[in-house]
């Protein structure tokens, strides 16, 4: 009888679970991705990532609603949640569309829906989103790096 030797698989000391499951509220554009980026954290996927149309949400990660600050995007988070279901309260992402304020019907309704999700968290206007090839990119400027650091610590708690 012989033996084979057995190599050791590595074992990694920290592990990646996949912690924010985004479903964009109204279109897939540049901000959701870089939102899914910001929240990712360089973990390729592995901790925020975009959910196909009809996906289900993994059992015991967070549903995120991501939308862009107009009254139409308002809307249609009031039809998401009128149709929630008996799912987890979501968190909503609100990325700013302009450098200004909200238009105040959008900011009455974000706020009388503001019961039935988890948080909210606000990603500013971020002018390079207009000019930027995807996500990866966007994430090497200043600013949205600030941004996504801000993101993070309001989701998580720190």
């Amino acid at each position: 009888m012989t033996t084979q030797p057995v190599a050791s698989t590595p074992v990694s000391a920290e592990r990646v679970v996949l912690r924010y499951a985004l479903m964009p509220v109204d279109g897939n554009g540049i901000a959701v991705a870089t939102v899914a980026r910001m929240l990712d954290d360089g973990a390729d996927g592995a901790r925020a990532r975009v959910l196909a149309p009809g996906e289900q949400v993994p059992y015991g990660v967070a549903p995120v609603l991501v939308a862009d600050t107009t009254l139409h995007a308002a809307f249609r988070v009031q039809d998401t949640l009128l149709r929630w279901g008996p799912l987890p309260r979501p968190w909503l992402v609100l990325v700013a569309d302009a450098p200004a304020r909200a238009v105040q019907d959008a900011r009455f309704l974000l706020r009388a829906l503001e019961s039935r999700l988890a948080g909210v968290a606000r990603v500013p206007y971020l002018p390079v989103l207009r000019a930027v090839k995807g996500a990866e990119e966007a994430l090497e400027y200043k600013d949205v790096q600030a941004a996504a650091n801000k993101l993070r610590r309001t989701m998580e708690g720190n």
